[in-house]
């Protein structure tokens, strides 16, 4: 499957926000998009008005590599958050959050989404005692989520909780650092996600 193999941070400038693709890095000030808060190349410094076609493009683009989905899943995933009950934008950003790369990464056993995603493709984590290597897994309220022992020493998980014993856990997960688990206790929430995004932008541009 393509995916994107460039600088992480030109994708943030671009973006015209942090998307937190580079874990901790993000959070102090080496941040490239802190220092250039500008779109790369020899243009960025213009500022060019943006029609509203663009505005709902760019908002789009910029949850698409925030997850690290794919063009044809995401609108696999806005279909499916159309047909469920409730709001639909909403529903978007929750079926983006369960994702088991995406809660691997909120749980604090990954720096960062892409790093949570190649560490579920090497099949370290267990969801509900079953070996789980799809970071696309949808994980629902009550799973639980646990790495397993040959991998609780890897440098990578051990840095992961120091970072996200400062950064925090989101209310809709539980986490066992000492025993290297966590659970789901329910369906993210709008108001969950604090993170810049305005969503309605994207249903209108699909709606479209």
């Amino acid at each position: 499957m393509a995916r994107y193999t460039g600088p992480k941070c030109r994708i943030c400038r671009r973006e015209a926000g942090k998307l937190f693709l580079k874990g901790d890095r993000c959070y102090t000030d080496k941040c490239a998009y802190e220092r250039r808060p500008y779109p790369p190349g020899q243009q960025g410094r213009r500022r060019s008005k943006l029609s509203d076609y663009a505005l709902m493009l760019r908002e789009k683009q910029k949850v698409r590599r925030m997850y690290g989905v794919l063009e044809d899943q995401f609108r696999m995933y806005f279909k499916e958050a159309e047909r469920r009950r409730g709001v639909t934008g909403a529903n978007l950003l929750a079926i983006l959050e369960q994702r088991l790369d995406n809660v691997v990464y909120r749980m604090g056993f990954a720096n960062s989404r892409d790093q949570a995603r190649q560490l579920v493709r090497h099949g370290i984590f267990t969801v509900n005692g079953h070996k789980a290597n799809i970071p696309s897994m949808q994980i629902k309220p009550g799973d639980e989520v646990v790495v397993s022992e040959s991998s609780r020493k890897t440098p990578v998980i051990q840095e992961a909780q120091q970072v996200i014993a400062r950064r925090g856990c989101p209310d809709w997960v539980e986490v066992d650092g000492d025993n290297f688990k966590g659970t789901v206790k329910a369906t993210p929430q709008r108001e969950d996600i604090t993170f810049p995004i305005n969503e309605q932008l994207i249903v209108e541009l699909y709606s479209k």
